[in-house]
């Protein structure tokens, strides 16, 4: 028998995306049928790139690495009901340390709550992104250190462009 099409949604705010973000999703687009990264509309959080930023430097980085199954939409609200507007069996989570495990593991349950249909798979992040995290490369990013390494081409060019550098 035959299985049905997988499709996973990998939500953040991406505010930028970084080699660790890539990474969780070119390892989970492995494993699905197809891969919708999902743009957080309105996090509440101080972002640096709208929306629209943050969904083309995907868009731009899912076209360069060649991700043919992978695609990247923008969404508000909550994470469970944009999946199933796509009609994604699993929500993507990437993990970093056990600070992560342990609002992942509550997000998880609580997702399983509202959408039981609905699964999470948490991808351990590879070891050369361990230490990234989106604020912290903004942090070094605005005292003008190189992020060869941390983040593509395309968004470090973004960054210092926001950044006045």
């Amino acid at each position: 028998m035959a299985r049905s099409r997988l499709v996973a949604v990998y939500p953040g705010s991406f505010d930028p995306v970084h080699k660790g973000h890539l990474d969780i999703a070119r390892r989970a687009a492995k494993l699905v049928d197809e891969l919708v990264v999902a743009v957080y509309d309105t996090p509440s959080k101080k972002l640096l790139f709208s929306t629209e930023e943050r969904v083309r430097l995907w868009r731009e980085i899912v076209a360069e690495e060649g991700l043919a199954n992978v695609r990247v939409e923008r969404f508000a609200g909550l994470t469970v009901e944009f999946a199933r507007t796509v009609s994604a069996q699993a929500i993507v989570r990437g993990l970093r340390a056990v600070t992560d495990f342990e609002l992942e593991f509550q997000q998880a349950l609580m997702n399983r709550q509202l959408a039981p249909e609905i699964e999470t798979l948490m991808i351990v992040t590879a070891l050369p992104h361990l230490f990234i995290s989106a604020t912290l490369l903004k942090d070094v990013a605005k005292l003008g250190a190189d992020l060869d390494g941390l983040v593509t081409p395309g968004v470090a060019q973004a960054l210092r462009e926001r950044l006045g550098q």
